[in-house]
């Protein structure tokens, strides 16, 4: 059970985690609705983001799907409190996850890599290639994510100037979420919480993790502060 200092944690890195998908939604010209509950995209969203986020405990379950396209095959939410019931919507679990919590100001082991903030089209397409690995998905960052001013697309490099490392972060109101972290674990994280630690010296970590990631998260000096769901459609409402 998470207690109410947690509970505020989650809060806020369920918003940070809309507050993403929201800016993936836009740069694949998908709209979106931030409303007291949850935030939602009334259209499927890209690949691997959900099409609705819940934003606080309890939120109601028929009006969430309501927001969403469960036409359109493949629709998800992220159920940040894991506290819904979608299976009568036709919905199944799909994964399990723990959002996760870094204090601002935690001493970090220095990267063996040299980091840069993507900021132009060719760089970006070279990070996406580096994190797709072959699997066919690195048309997903588009230019578009160049231009929020809250989103840092974080790159660790080799000598010989390769992506080997990396991670989105992106900044909210008390919080910097990071996500599509990428590489050995144990080279990515110093780098990218480095790299954060540099950019937003006063903003504590978070984001979400299960199995081995959540492992190697917890060993570079995260906590976890509760459960999410993710729940995907399986057949028309």
């Amino acid at each position: 059970m998470t207690t109410p200092p947690q509970r505020h944690l989650v809060r806020a890195a369920a918003r940070n985690n809309a507050e993403w998908c929201a800016v993936m939604g836009r740069a694949h010209g998908v709209a979106s609705v931030f409303g007291g509950e949850a935030w939602a995209a009334s259209r499927r969203t890209p690949v691997y983001y959900p099409d609705a986020v819940t934003l606080e405990p309890g939120a109601d379950p028929e009006a969430l799907v309501a927001r969403i396209d469960t036409v359109v095959p493949g629709a998800s939410v992220k159920d940040s409190f894991a506290d819904l019931d979608l299976t009568g919507a036709g919905f199944r679990v799909l994964f399990e996850a723990e959002w996760i919590h870094r204090p601002a100001g935690v001493p970090v082991t220095a990267p063996d890599l040299v980091w840069d903030a993507v900021r132009d089209p060719d760089a970006l397409r070279d990070w996406a290639r580096a994190w797709d690995d072959g699997g066919g998905n690195a048309d997903l960052f588009r230019p578009g994510l160049l231009d929020d001013p809250e989103t840092f697309v974080l790159a660790g490099r080799s000598a010989d100037g390769r992506v080997s490392v990396g991670a989105v972060a992106g900044r909210s109101s008390h919080v910097v979420g990071v996500s599509n972290v990428f590489g050995p674990p144990d080279a990515a994280w110093p780098l990218v919480l480095h790299a954060v630690g540099r950019l937003f010296p006063a903003l504590p970590v978070v984001g979400y993790e299960q199995g081995d990631d959540l492992t190697a998260a917890l060993r570079h000096g995260f906590e976890a502060v509760g459960p999410l769901r993710v729940w995907v459609h399986e057949r028309p409402a």
